[in-house]
């Protein structure tokens, strides 16, 4: 999952941030609102934590003004006003849930889960194609039950097929969901990963087969509907 941090704390971010990063989601960290409404309007995000007094505004002005406009991500305030009005205050502008600071990071991680389980953000968590399972919580793949030696990323780009079988998959969709602002993506990142995804599945007996529609990017199928 593909979050966005809005924290003006480097520390705090860094911390939160290299904590996500070990449970696999992709975290793009930025330190003000005209920031974080950058990244909004150019990126989707399965999640966003806000904190609340940022350099230049508010946190509520831009969650407030996020809810106007139809935005319906869901969004976990995380906030040194720890008062009760305050909290009060930031759910009925519009979050989804709030946390105050100090807080347990196991608890955010827990409060996270809880967001992307909600219906209209719910994901399923064990992926099933031909013979191939994927866990999304375990961070696990099995190919006819038998769990398969498999890096990040291309857990990350099988995950996003698995979401999406039979359909096309771009290249960009593929790369959004798997890099963050900050990482450097070669030419041919993707192409390696996706190469290095197929051997495993082809070494490991799978079913399913990955497809490059040249210009266009990636579709996983069964192999007898190739």
């Amino acid at each position: 999952m593909r979050i966005l941090l809005v924290e003006d704390s480097l520390a705090i971010a860094e911390y939160v941030c290299a904590c996500l990063v070990d449970d696999d989601y992709i975290v793009d960290t930025v330190g003000t609102l005209a920031d974080a409404e950058a990244a909004l309007a150019t990126t989707t995000f399965d999640v966003v934590i806000l904190d609340l007094g940022l350099p230049d505004g508010d946190g509520l002005d831009m969650l407030k003004s996020m809810r106007a406009a139809g935005n319906k991500v869901p969004v976990l305030v995380l906030s040194a006003r720890d008062e009760l009005d305050e909290r009060v205050k930031g759910l009925n502008t519009g979050a989804d849930d709030y946390m105050p600071k100090p807080f347990a990071v196991e608890e955010l991680k827990a409060r996270l889960r809880a967001l992307l389980r909600r219906p209209e953000t719910i994901l399923e968590t064990v992926l099933k194609a031909g013979n191939v399972a994927l866990d999304s919580n375990a961070r696990e793949v099995s190919v006819n039950r038998k769990i398969i030696k498999i890096s990040k990323r291309e857990m990350g780009v099988l995950e996003q097929l698995m979401r999406r079988f039979e359909h096309v998959v771009s290249k960009e969709t593929l790369e959004s969901k798997l890099y963050g602002f900050g990482e450097t993506v070669t030419a041919n990142s993707l192409e390696a990963n996706v190469s290095r995804l197929r051997k495993r599945l082809s070494q490991s007996e799978a079913s399913i087969v990955i497809s490059t529609l040249r210009g266009v990017g990636y579709v996983l199928s069964l192999k007898d509907e190739i």
